[in-house]
């Protein structure tokens, strides 16, 4: 299914009123189910579904690796994809009771921060300089083909210090992390010791997905959270923010950046 799609529209300027059509980007709901049983409908982009369901499993804690994945069964035009884990997973068991907001407006399940108590400093002798940064980034703008046409989805990527390894888009900017963290699942690419860049702002949910999938540095063009700067100090996990242009902020573990 193409993601894009192309609807008349009427376009007013200063000059006066024509009818012409404009590229919108398309919008799925997408139901994941786990072992038979319904277990989200995420609101996405029609591409890398398989991808996206494996992710989703994995940054939310439902999955440890790729051993746990089965088998993955897309119906695109369905809106569903069907997931058989290897091992019996209750739907409920891996999320707590009270649901939230996050910050992209869904109702989901508590993200459990918890699981992170505890949790061992994300140890990488991986350090990337300000002009490696800002190449990266000049890449990552430019690669979404998608954003050229509709300026419709947040794009994320997997890169080592010289180039993009893994590359997704998505109309949410949770689904295009997932995304990225799927492909490296089923296509047994290692995150660690490696650079995630997003278009989106860096809040606690996304900070998570990363340390689940032991990154050691995040970069995006937009802001981070308190609360994912805090996450980020403790799980040692460089957060750069604002990367544009030939500027940057580094908010924790600026021992990275050279």
């Amino acid at each position: 299914m193409d993601s894009v799609t192309r609807l008349p529209i009427q376009r007013i300027t200063a000059e006066g009123r024509i009818k012409t059509e404009d590229a919108v980007v398309r919008e799925l709901p997408l139901t994941i189910f786990l072992n038979g049983k319904e277990l989200i409908t995420l609101l996405c982009s029609p591409s890398a579904l398989d991808a996206l369901a494996a992710g989703y499993l994995f940054s939310e804690g439902i999955i440890k690796n790729r051993d746990e994945i089965g088998e993955i069964a897309v119906d695109a035009g369905g809106g569903m994809v069907r997931v058989s884990a290897t091992r019996d997973i209750e739907p409920d068991a891996w999320s707590l009771s009270k649901p939230i907001i996050t910050s992209a407006g869904k109702k989901r399940s508590l993200l459990n921060t918890a699981g992170f108590t505890g949790q061992s400093l994300i140890e990488s002798g991986v350090t990337i300089s300000a002009g490696e940064t800002m190449a990266l980034v000049n890449e990552f703008q430019r690669r979404s083909d998608v954003f050229q046409a509709t300026g419709g989805v947040h794009s994320a990527a997997l890169c080592d210090t010289r180039e993009i390894i893994v590359f997704a888009d998505d109309i949410g900017r949770h689904n295009a992390i997932d995304k990225v963290l799927g492909h490296c699942l089923l296509q047994g690419i290692a995150a660690d010791d490696r650079i995630v860049v997003t278009s989106g702002r860096i809040p606690s949910e996304i900070l998570l997905k990363a340390a689940r999938a032991r990154v050691p540095i995040i970069i995006s063009v937009s802001a981070p959270t308190d609360l994912g700067v805090k996450l980020a100090d403790s799980l040692g996990i460089t957060v750069i923010g604002f990367a544009r242009g030939d500027r940057m902020n580094v908010y924790t573990h600026a021992e990275r950046v050279t």
